[in-house]
């Protein structure tokens, strides 16, 4: 067998990969391994960042034991973890609820797809500017609204009641990104062969029972592909929380509350942690933080994986 065809036909490959593989190496590749080194390191702001080999100083996992023993590390991780289970979820069952409806041939359904898609073209912060004007007591376009039927917002608002602050965060980024669920649950709902429900309907089976043992079954890498998305975007949402719980409400991450005697922000997510280390120039702990982050983004979406038992 003549391999020099094949040997050609790689190296073309290649050639066409080498732009990707270039600037994967220099903008993922290279700032992972960094980030990785730097994990190790102790820095701060008289770092010497012309000669960092050696300004910076080793302390092997001492990074990683100071925020194993950071109160704050597990707040925002503990917050994380309910941020994501009002999102996730809700996200899931909003797009799925859209795709099923706008799935019919009703009048106008085009238009309702584009409609719902486009606040997710929106960039986050002003997604949250605007939702931060609406829900303002007194002037807001929602205390408006509900003046009308003679109710009213509390006058401290939504957002800085720290009973509401992060569902009311929530509920701003699942009605965002509703129509990126409803696109994805609804192309795949369309590939599902009509044959498969017209047997259902032949065997005598319900609306639901048609939903439970055919769609929702053929929904499951849609599903999990949401998961993990939206794991990975709870794990690193911080643009939500610098929009709409601003030091207007006591600080970035506010407002606060006392817990194991320090002052802890009801919305001080992961990823806002994550940026406050970076602003201390704490840059060993962010290292090592977002490799933790990593660890257990991986854990969850084997984990759901497993749950799912997605087929390839």
């Amino acid at each position: 067998m003549n391999n020099k065809p094949n040997l050609r036909e790689s190296l073309i490959s290649y050639l066409f990969l080498a732009p990707f593989l270039l600037v994967f190496t220099v903008f993922l590749g290279y700032p992972m391994l960094y980030s990785l080194y730097l994990s190790f390191r102790s820095t701060s702001f008289s770092t010497d960042w012309y000669n960092i080999f050696n300004s910076m100083e080793f302390v092997g996992l001492a990074n990683y034991q100071s925020l194993l023993f950071d109160t704050r590390f597990w707040w925002s991780l503990g917050l994380t973890l309910l941020y994501a289970v009002l999102t996730i979820p809700s996200s899931i069952a909003l797009g799925l609820w859209l795709a099923l409806l706008l799935n019919n041939k009703l009048k106008g359904a085009a238009f309702f797809r584009s409609a719902f898609y486009l606040p997710n073209i929106l960039d986050m912060y002003v997604v949250g500017t605007i939702w931060v004007l609406i829900l303002s007591p007194n002037y807001g376009l929602l205390d408006i609204l509900l003046s009308k039927i003679g109710l009213h917002l509390p006058q401290s608002g939504l957002l800085a009641n720290p009973y509401t602050a992060l569902a009311t965060i929530a509920t701003v980024v699942v009605l965002k990104g509703a129509g990126f669920g409803m696109i994805l649950f609804l192309s795949a709902i369309q590939n599902i062969s009509e044959s498969i429900y017209e047997a259902a309907d032949i065997d005598g089976a319900s609306w639901w029972q048609k939903l439970r043992y055919i769609t929702l079954p053929l929904l499951k890498p849609i599903i999990l592909f949401m998961i993990i998305t939206g794991t990975m975007s709870a794990l690193n949402a911080f643009t939500e929380v610098y929009a709409m719980a601003s030091s207007k409400y006591g600080g970035f991450g506010g407002p606060y509350i006392q817990f194991q005697g320090e002052s802890v922000g009801v919305t001080s997510l992961s990823g806002l942690y994550l940026y406050q280390l970076f602003e201390r120039a704490e840059y060993g702990k962010t290292a090592a933080f977002s490799y933790l982050l990593m660890i257990i983004a991986l854990i969850i979406s084997f984990a759901n994986a497993k749950l799912l038992k997605v087929e390839k």
